[in-house]
Order: structure tokens, then C-alpha cells, then sequence
């Protein structure tokens, strides 16, 4: 797309024009290809983002900053006491990080003016009332927003029942409710997650389905059981470990596997019911891993929920596992990324006060299985094995795949811990009783997402469907051309061991 002088390019049949004023008011047109608009969307918006600092969140804000350069402001709602440590996180955890290498390029001596110019520090906290923002401050910038997204969430699946429905069912809330007082809005993106979805195991669960399809939760009644529940047990050890139990316990009474998918499934019950006008997509991806393309390939922040399954099998402690056709759902966050800037163009630009749901998933399209992953697996760590603590390489042997969890842990008993009980290995062998341990806690926290059900993504192929040439080059998620050999073995795998192992493991200068 070009931005050029107004009346001074011929009107084709082939492409649509629009009048858009950039930020310092200067009138242009807008001129592109057939499709949803995207890159005449961008510009000229004033954003407002959570979870800025998140793996999603960033990725998010690089694309939207490399994409569209002209956007106005994009204010990120950062936990700090104060406008000078928002920034402080800003910079340490956002401008520095190597997310941001290709702008720094593009940017030159310039890149850290750019970016200061464009991302406006809010120290505020989905977690507390009106988001912990100051009035004063909220007014001035609920006057200038176009666009919300909201992708701050609480990912950890034994987390406290109250702690996890104040950041995932309640922060929602608190968002909608800021997004009602900004008048020029016309798009609210929230990230929500497949896992709402309840259906049977062998389903085809579809983006039509909905937490309100599901038995009914009385959410105001849930919301006042975990913070009377909190006030009921004794502090310490003890709160921790009833209120762990309390979210299990009501996550699994109403079907859900743990109470970080029940009260993601109770935040979109909210955005259900209470969204009122407001032009709502929601965006729920499975298992969001290390980019395909771009900023570049492999970037990835932290370890993700597959990675402990690869790394302790690279390790050597995960020689068995269970059903060889079980369907992980994986997508790299980059498709993620684009599939929410394309929902937010195209309900931006029509602005209806409805719902859409997109999936972005791979299970129905481009499954991965288990069995497939562990043989890419065996065969990056056979050319390429980790080293033990005794800088040792592990030698990795083929996945046996058993019918139980109790053959399995039987098994990796066996397999790993020392056969003599001399004293020279003794602490060996309670580093592997340790990691026995773990790797028995993994497999079950992770088990239930290791399933046949299958996420139906047509809606978000019909969005795919509606984009130009042009679109689909620049902002990609066509999950179904992923080679997921090529992106295992030599994207993912090295880039786990480049940005969440290695750079670990290097001096800070």
C-alpha cells in the first residue's frame, strides 16, 4: 500500500481508496488492494494494550510498530507505582529486548526516539479497580483510544482460585468497562484461549461455541466463593494450598480441566453478556510457540507448555510416554499476531456491535501428533545432543510409547535412576529422584491438553479468505502451510535453546 497526495492518483477499479488524517493532521489517501483493509486501518490509531511485556504482548507490539510506523500512540498498561517505572519497564523489558533488532535496524540512531514517541507508559493493574489507573489520567486517555486489546492474563493452571479469577474474569471486567467510556472506539480485541471449549474428547469443537453454551455458571456467585474463600482459611501454607484446591474443585464441577480455562471461559462470559454496543472479537489460540517468520524465526520468550516436554526428553528424562496419536495444538505467535491485527482491522473498519470468535489453531488443519514430534525431537538431539552436568552428551533414545501414567512413571523410574547405591552417587541419584518427580508432575498437569479433540477453524479461514494478496503476504496465518518438520527441527527447537536457554546462561554486560 501507498500513502499519496490527495486527487493525485487515478481511481482503478481494482483498488479502493480512503481519506484517513495521520497524526499530525495532514490529509492523504489511503490506497490498496482488494481485501479487508488492514494497512489503511493501522495508521492514525491511538491503541491501547495489556500484557504488554508477555510473549504475546510484545510480539504484538513489534508487528504493529514494523507494519504500521504511522500509528499515533500505543499506551501499555504496565504494573508499576509510578509513570517513571512504567517506563523503566518499558525500556528494560520491551525497547531493549532482542525482539525489537529488526526496528532497531530500520531506526538507526533513531530507534529509541521512535519508539519513546510511540509507546506512552500507563502504570496502572488489570488486578485492581478501574485498572489501577488514575482518574485523571484514565479521562484523558479513554478520549483519544480507537483500538483496545486485551492479552494480560494468568496462564498458571494450579494457580489460587482467587488470584486467577481476579486477573482472568474480573480484569476483563474492569477492561470493558474502561472500553465503555471511550468514545471513538470501534474495536475491542480480546485474547482469550480454544481451552474455554469444554466438548467432549473426539469432538470438533468450533469458534461458535461459547462458554454460555456450556453448563451455566453463576460468575458473580464464583467471583464472591474465591474472595470469601480467601478470607476463610489461615494465611500462610494453607491459603495457598485451599484456595489451589477451591479453583480445581469448581473448575472440574463445571467441566473444565483447571481453573486457569475456567476463569478464561467466565472472562468471555462477562464480554458476553455486558459488551453492550461495543464491536467485540475475540481471539482464542492453542498453543502459542516460537514465531515461524517473523520478526525473525524461533523468537520465543520463556519456556512454553510443549517445551518441557522436549527439553526434558533432550535430557534424557522422558523416555516414555503416552498415546503416539495424540493431537498437540500448536501455532507459532507470529500467525497469532496477524490474526489479531486482521480481526481488529476488519471489525474496526465496519465497526457492528457484534461478537466474532476466531480460532487460531492447527488440530483440524495440520495436526501435529505426539509420535511425530518425539521422532523431529530424536532427530535434532542425535545430531545435535545436550550436555549433563558433567558435560556428558546425552545420548537420546526413540520415545516408548505406554497405555498408562502408571507404566510411565514406572518406566522412567527405571529408566533413569543409577542401578548401585554407591555413595559417590548419591547425589545423582537425588537430582534424578528430583527430576522424576518433575517430569511425573509435568505429564499430569499436561496430559488433559494432550487429546483427539479437534478446533474447527473455518471462521478464521473465511477472515483469511477476505484479505488481499497483499494481506496475506504481510500478515500471514495460513496454518496449513507450515511444514512442521522444517519448523521444528530448524526453528523451534534452535530457537528454544538460543532465547530461553542460552541467553540464560550469558554475562550481562
Amino acid at each position: 500500500m501507498n500513502s499519496v497526495l490527495l486527487n493525485s492518483f487515478p481511481v482503478q477499479a481494482q483498488y479502493k481508496m480512503k481519506k484517513t488524517v495521520d497524526c499530525n493532521g495532514n490529509c492523504r489517501v489511503d490506497i490498496c488492494k482488494n481485501g479487508i483493509g488492514i494497512l489503511e486501518f493501522l495508521p492514525g490509531k491511538n491503541y491501547f494494550v495489556t500484557g504488554a511485556t508477555g510473549f504475546l504482548g510484545k510480539a504484538l507490539i513489534e508487528k504493529l510498530l514494523r507494519a504500521a510506523p504511522d500509528v499515533c500512540k500505543i499506551y501499555l498498561l504496565i504494573k508499576a507505582e509510578n509513570k517513571e517505572a512504567a517506563l523503566e519497564r518499558i525500556k528494560t523489558e520491551i525497547i531493549d529486548s532482542n525482539l525489537f533488532d529488526i526496528l532497531r535496524d530500520m531506526h538507526g540512531e533513531s530507534f529509541s526516539d521512535f519508539m519513546l514517541s510511540k509507546l506512552v507508559p500507563v502504570p496502572g493493574n488489570i488486578g485492581e479497580s478501574n485498572l489501577g489507573i488514575n482518574t485523571d489520567l484514565m479521562i484523558e486517555i479513554a478520549q483519544e483510544l480507537d483500538v483496545i486489546i486485551n492479552s494480560a492474563a494468568n496462564t498458571t493452571f494450579d494457580e489460587r482460585f482467587d488470584v486467577a479469577v481476579n486477573i482472568n474474569t474480573r480484569g476483563p471486567s474492569r477492561i470493558l468497562n474502561f472500553a465503555k467510556r471511550c468514545k471513538k472506539l470501534c474495536c475491542f480485541i480480546h485474547v482469550s484461549t480454544v481451552y474455554v471449549n469444554i466438548e467432549n474428547v473426539g469432538e470438533t469443537v468450533t469458534s461458535k461455541s461459547s462458554p454460555l453454551l456450556h453448563p451455566p455458571v453463576n460468575v458473580d456467585a464464583e467471583v464472591k466463593l474465591a474472595f470469601d474463600s480467601s478470607l476463610s482459611f489461615h494465611g500462610g501454607a494453607e491459603i495457598v494450598r485451599k484456595m489451589k484446591e477451591t479453583g480445581l474443585e469448581r473448575a472440574r464441577s463445571y467441566g473444565w480441566k483447571n481453573v486457569y480455562e475456567f476463569t478464561k471461559a467466565m472472562g468471555e462470559i462477562v464480554i458476553y453478556k455486558n459488551r453492550g454496543e461495543i464491536p467485540v472479537a475475540i481471539i482464542r489460540p492453542s498453543i502459542i510457540e516460537s514465531s515461524f517468520k517473523e520478526p525473525y524465526t524461533g523468537w520465543i520468550q520463556g519456556i512454553r507448555m510443549v517445551d518441557p516436554f522436549i527439553f526434558a526428553y533432550g535430557k534424557g528424562f522422558l523416555p516414555a510416554f503416552l498415546n503416539p496419536e495424540t493431537v498437540v495444538d500448536i501455532i507459532p505467535v507470529d500467525m497469532v499476531v496477524n490474526a489479531i491485527i486482521s480481526a481488529m482491522a476488519k471489525h474496526g473498519i465496519t465497526r457492528k456491535s457484534e461478537i466474532n470468535v476466531y480460532h487460531v489453531t492447527s488440530s483440524r488443519v495440520n495436526p501435529v501428533t505426539m509420535t511425530f514430534l518425539f521422532d523431529v525431537c530424536y532427530e535434532h538431539f542425535k545430531s545435535s545432543p545436550i550436555k549433563d552436568l558433567k558435560g556428558k552428551e546425552v545420548e537420546v533414545k526413540r520415545v516408548k510409547f505406554l497405555s498408562s501414567l502408571e507404566d510411565i512413571f514406572s518406566h522412567i523410574s527405571e529408566a533413569i535412576i543409577p542401578k548401585n547405591g554407591v555413595v559417590s552417587q548419591e547425589l545423582e541419584r537425588k537430582f534424578c529422584e528430583k527430576k522424576i518427580k518433575q517430569t511425573k508432575y509435568m505429564i499430569q498437569m499436561y496430559e488433559p491438553y494432550l487429546s483427539s479433540r479437534w478446533f474447527e477453524s473455518s471462521d478464521t479461514y473465511k477472515l483469511w479468505e477476505a484479505m488481499s494478496l497483499e494481506e496475506k503476504l504481510s500478515f500471514g496465518f495460513d496454518v496449513k502451510s507450515l511444514d512442521w518438520k522444517d519448523y521444528f527441527s530448524n526453528i523451534h527447537i534452535p530457537g528454544l535453546r538460543k532465547y530461553a536457554v542460552e541467553s540464560k546462561l550469558r554475562p550481562k554486560l
